[in-house]
């Protein structure tokens, strides 16, 4: 049986300490704080920061320490502190880029940050195996890293 990559969508949820205000800006602003750089990123030990650019049109750039830049995604969405919309294509040509959706919703004393991640089929027969890495990846990136800087 075939997979019908087009039908994949990619949904991570976690509940965070900080009110939306701070965990939007956290997330967007702060991302070269809890980002792992040295294991997530095209530079990988070479990556310097990673920097999120605000606004629609906004970049997010990866800097390495040798002054290279990877533009991973651009924003096409953005609603402080309530939502943001970004392409994603770190290491790769935007026309291979997916959409990632990055909500935050007030939970009690904290929030609810829901990521989705959609467009599979823009990377065509690798779409199934970049989406498993993908699974992993955003459970440990937004999961654990975010979680734990928006709980600290």
């Amino acid at each position: 049986m075939e997979q019908v990559v087009s039908d994949l969508t990619l949904r991570k949820r976690v509940e965070v300490g900080a009110p939306p205000e701070r965990a939007f800006r956290l997330f967007t602003e702060g991302m070269g704080t809890w980002w792992p750089k040295e294991t997530h990123s095209v530079g990988e030990e070479r990556a310097e920061t990673v920097v999120f650019e605000p606004g629609i049109g906004g970049r997010i750039v990866e800097r390495t320490l040798d002054g290279e830049e990877h533009v991973w995604g651009t924003v096409t969405a953005w609603e402080p502190p309530r939502r943001l919309v970004m392409t994603w294509h770190p290491g790769r040509g935007p026309e291979t880029a997916q959409e990632v959706e990055v909500r935050f919703e007030p939970s009690g004393a904290g929030t609810r940050v829901e990521l989705v991640h959609t467009g599979w089929e823009r990377l065509g027969d690798r779409a199934a195996a970049v989406y498993d890495n993908y699974d992993g990846g955003w459970s440990y990136v937004v999961g654990e890293r975010f979680a734990a800087a928006a709980n600290a």
